[in-house]
């Protein structure tokens, strides 16, 4: 059992994925977890509570999903491109990648409107100046002028299947941006059944890239998505139809 004062796991997981982790960055994180472990209870922000687990599962992967994109020139070291975290709690993937990458210019959403306050107070108290936290849900994001086609990369950690991922992502993301989503043991099926939402949202599935995680962990890849083609104004339906039809 870890405690909130031992980041030995999460310095571990850094030191993997070869993401260097600075004396600002070991101080942000531990008041990070510091925060998750306060909130929990008011805005069930995890089912993960162990220190050493958050480090290890939330943290960690976050992470590895940096070292991915870092690896395939989404997001270079010191580059302040455009992120956008798409349905992320409790600020999973991007609160991490944003810490260990200040450049980069990270948007939190998040329907929640509990995890929002949240994510503002984690902001507030670990200086983050690169952020900014949106209330919204997916389907609005994405025709909301201020966040359609702004953005380089989207990630979305356990959101939604491809299928219905690629509806609310994709008019997120600038022509030749890409959608970043991890996917566990049904990968492959999952990009197959997302044929058709990719051919009506202008996407283009450019690679499957093992996720570098703990070897205990159940495997992972990182599907990247470019978006390649126009936006169609008809996307993303409204609210509830991306997951209740999804684009077949």
């Amino acid at each position: 059992m870890s405690t909130l004062d031992d980041l030995s796991v999460l310095d571990g997981e850094a030191a993997r994925v070869a993401v260097v982790i600075d004396a600002r960055a070991h101080e942000r994180f531990a008041r990070y977890l510091a925060l998750l472990e306060e909130w929990d209870g008011r805005a069930g922000l995890t089912a993960i509570t162990d220190p050493a687990e958050v480090q290890r599962r939330h943290f960690g992967e976050s992470l590895a999903l940096l070292a991915v994109l870092r690896a395939e020139g989404l997001l270079p070291v010191g580059e302040a491109r455009a992120l956008a975290d798409l349905g992320t709690g409790a600020g999973f993937p991007g609160l991490p990648m944003l810490i260990a990458e200040p450049a980069l210019r990270l948007t939190l959403i998040e329907s929640n409107g509990r995890r929002c306050r949240f994510l503002e107070t984690v902001a507030q108290e670990l200086a983050l100046d690169g952020v900014r936290v949106v209330q919204s849900r997916a389907e609005e994001a994405g025709r909301d002028p201020a966040l359609r086609a702004t953005f380089d990369v989207v990630v979305a950690r356990a959101l939604a299947a491809l299928p219905v991922l690629v509806e609310y992502a994709l008019p997120l993301l600038q022509e030749d941006g890409v959608l970043a989503a991890p996917k566990g043991s049904r990968a492959d099926e999952e990009r197959a059944e997302a044929e058709a939402a990719l051919r009506a949202l202008g996407g283009t599935v450019l690679a499957s890239r093992p996720l570098p995680l703990d070897p205990s962990m159940p495997p992972q890849v990182v599907l990247l998505v470019r978006r390649s083609g126009p936006l169609d104004d008809r996307y993303p339906r409204r609210a509830g139809l991306p997951t209740q039809r999804p684009l077949r």
